[in-house]
């Protein structure tokens, strides 16, 4: 049983360090990872991934911060060098110092605070959700600030001026606010949410938007200029370089049903308000200022771990389809898109001032660098459900996450970690081999087991092997393998591993034999096509299906060859490997009523023969088609199987007619006459007059069902003088005999 070999340099060496048992095959195979792709797949803990393939450890990952909630939904900066945290869904503010010693700042009366903004003063704003408000804690009291009367508040940007501003949904309002109570609606973008703010260098206000993905960026009241038009349905996260270019997270993988279960969420925990859901189409051209009517529309998607909503309804995500991407502006307007993906959901982005990006995503709470020329590393990953927040303090980079609801700081490169593989499906039950790696300060465990996923079923990880160019595998046989890798040491790396495995040799399948009547080969003929002899070819199957029971009340029916027009016969089959190995096939005969099996063709690697019908005599046979692998597995562990086809009738002689006597009376004849054939049922029996139009016979018993039947013609209004009268009678293999009688 032949697999694919799949080696670099010397790793055949792998071939000659494995015996072959009685059950596997003599060549072995090769699960290798060696790319950012198949890396990406495993599990990692405290170990980075560069694009090029190469595992090592990550930067220590320490907990500054454990909310005690499910996610922290936004953190900034404080004066003094303390961090501020809002958090969900109790709606708390923190203030967090270098240390990660914590402070309830304030609990608002709503379960979600999604945005904070604080100024130079010490002053924080804080925006409660749903149904919420603006709030102001100045000197440890809370007062209100500003009321949208918006559902959501998600967003809030605060100009240097002091001048503050609230991104809300579900009407998609900006609002701009200069002192308590005093603030208007600075711009309708006729979306459903504002879900991202922030001013650019020139102080200008950017807004992220829901649904539609339109980033806009407002320099007046009731003034925008559609900066962008992202094929994604949100704008989420946003950022600005010196240079004046723009970075855009785009959302969109599962939105629907991360807004069912945050709409259904906050009305279980808060009132029973009706929230009207409607979608809202604009279509912007960048470079085009825009003022459309305001609608009311869906609130944005949020990390979905965080949502506790009761059953939500089911939707459906299409595969294939982009579910993020983050794209740059440039100063002249013109985008790039630096990243995107179909599994993974961005949710925050933070730019460096060397070129590199930091961007943080929903699968594992994954953080990424995007270098200047676009390569990527993943740096690190918490294994939360998404990591929601990035922000730089210092030298440190800052992680929220959800599901969690912790605060993690990113510190040097760290000398521990470990990767465990995805699990490996050899496809059938396999002797393993060895491990090999290319690496340093690496050890390798393995564990084995029989069911898709690991569970108590599976056996033990194995003890930590070393030997990096080539460890037995000391897992069981067993159709699944998984290893996993420990990093012992500062500059440990892993850049390849492979593993060889014997995989169990599996029987060939023939799944059918057919047997058909072919015409011999052709000869250059003067023959017309309105006197050429019609083709009366046709086949019959047997097919291997598996059941062991009758697939019907009426049998299998004896296959009939026809001589009149068929001198060969092509027996065909179609087999397979399960293993894709190189099969030898076997055609054998036997006659009814005999013994043993006659062979007519061996080593055959076609799925066909052709046999001169001549060769077999009139009478019931079966041929044997027989498959095997013995070419590509040694003795011991060759694999072969074998089918038979249904009986075939082969019928070379014609039948013969009796005539038994001849009358002719006035204008009218009688013939009698029998007819009989020695191997097969008599089909069709007809009648000419003088060269005329062939006419049926019936026979006695009113029934053509056997091999010799009574004919009983009767032939009126037969014209004065003599005349020829010819029967004609064939049988099953459309062999034909003619008779004449001469009427006076």
């Amino acid at each position: 049983m032949m697999r694919a070999l799949v080696t670099r340099g010397s790793r055949l060496w792998v071939a000659a360090a494995l015996s072959c048992g009685a059950a596997v095959a003599s060549s072995p195979a090769f699960w290798e990872m060696s790319s950012f792709t198949d890396f990406i797949a495993g599990k990692m803990d405290g170990v980075a991934l560069s694009r090029d393939g190469r595992l090592t450890p990550a930067p220590q990952l320490d907990t500054l911060f454990n909310s005690g909630q499910p996610v922290i939904w936004s953190v900034i900066s404080a004066p003094g060098g303390d961090l501020l945290a809002a958090t969900g869904h109790r709606g708390r503010v923190y203030r967090i110092d270098a240390k990660g010693a914590a402070t309830l700042v304030w609990t608002a009366d709503r379960p979600e605070v999604f945005a904070l903004a604080a100024n130079a003063q010490g002053d924080i704003y804080a925006a409660s959700s749903p149904n919420g408000k603006i709030y102001r804690i100045r000197g440890g009291q809370a007062t209100e600030y500003y009321d949208p009367k918006a559902r959501y508040i998600w967003s809030l940007a605060l100009a240097a001026d002091g001048t503050l501003y609230a991104g809300t949904g579900d009407a998609g309002l900006v609002y701009r606010i200069t002192a308590p109570g005093q603030g208007e609606v600075y711009y309708e973008t006729g979306q459903g949410n504002v879900t991202g703010l922030m001013l650019d260098p020139q102080g200008r206000l950017l807004a992220g938007t829901e649904p539609n993905g339109i980033l806009y960026r407002i320099t007046a009241k009731d003034k925008a200029f559609a900066l962008y038009d992202s094929t994604l349905p949100e704008v989420r996260a946003l950022a600005t370089a010196a240079d004046g270019s723009v970075y855009v997270a785009g959302l969109g993988g599962a939105l629907a049903k991360k807004i069912q279960a945050t709409q259904q969420n906050q009305t279980t925990q808060q009132d029973a308000t009706p929230t009207i859901s409607t979608t809202v189409t604009v279509t912007a051209q960048a470079g085009g200022d825009i003022k459309p009517a305001p609608t009311e529309a869906k609130p944005p998607a949020q990390p979905q771990a965080a949502l506790q909503a009761p059953a939500p309804a089911a939707t459906t995500e299409l595969a294939g389809v982009e579910k993020s991407a983050i794209y740059r502006i440039n100063p002249d307007n013109t985008v790039d898109t630096l990243w995107s993906s179909k599994e993974e959901n961005v949710y925050d982005i933070l730019p460096q001032s060397d070129g590199r990006l930091y961007f943080a995503t929903d699968v594992n709470a994954r953080i990424y660098q995007l270098t200047a020329d676009r390569k990527l590393t993943l740096v690190a990953q918490t294994n939360d459900a998404e990591a929601v927040r990035l922000l730089r303090v210092n030298d440190a980079l800052l992680v929220a996450t959800a599901n969690s609801g912790k605060l993690y700081k990113l510190g040097a490169a760290g000398t521990k970690g470990s990767f465990e593989s995805p699990v490996f499906d050899a496809s059938s039950i396999s002797r393993w081999g060895r491990v090999q790696w290319q690496g340093d300060g690496v050890t390798v465990q393995t564990r084995s087991g029989n069911s898709l996923r690991p569970d108590n079923s599976w056996s033990d990880w194995s003890p930590a092997l070393t030997d990096a160019s080539g460890s037995i595998i000391p897992s069981p046989n067993a159709r699944y393998l998984q290893f996993k890798a420990g990093f012992t040491k500062l500059n440990a790396h892993l850049d390849n591993i492979s593993s060889a495995y014997l995989p169990q040799n599996n029987p060939p399948i023939i799944h059918a034999i057919t047997v058909a009547q072919q015409a011999p080969p052709a000869t250059p003929t003067k023959t017309t096509a309105a006197n050429a002899p019609a083709s009366s070819s046709y086949s019959i199957s047997v097919t291997d299906t598996g059941d062991a029971g009758p697939t019907s009340s009426t049998g299998t029916p004896t296959q009939t060859m026809s001589r009149a027009v068929i001198q060969q016969l092509l027996i065909s089959w179609l087999a397979d490997d399960p293993d894709s190995d190189k099969l030898v096939f076997e055609v054998a005969l036997r006659g009814e009523g005999e013994d043993q099996w006659k062979v007519l063709r061996h080593d055959l690697h076609e799925n066909s023969i052709a046999i001169d019908g001549d060769s077999l005599a009139d009478g019931r046979y079966y041929f044997k088609v027989t498959a095997s692998d013995r070419e590509a597995n040694p003795a011991g562990s060759a694999k072969e199987v074998e089918l038979v086809s249904a009986p075939v009738l082969v019928d070379n002689t014609p039948p013969a007619i009796r005539i038994q006597s001849s009358a002719r009376t006035g204008t009218a004849a009688d013939i009698a006459f029998e007819a009989q054939d020695t191997a097969s049922t008599l089909r069709r029996a007809e009648w000419s007059l003088d060269a005329g139009a062939w006419l049926p016979v019936p026979p006695v018993d009113g029934i053509l069902d056997s091999r010799t039947e009574q004919f009983r013609l009767h032939v009126a209004n037969v014209p004065a003088g003599e005349h020829v009268l010819v029967l004609r009678v064939a049988d099953s293999g459309g062999n034909t005999a003619v008779a004449k009688v001469v009427l006076h």
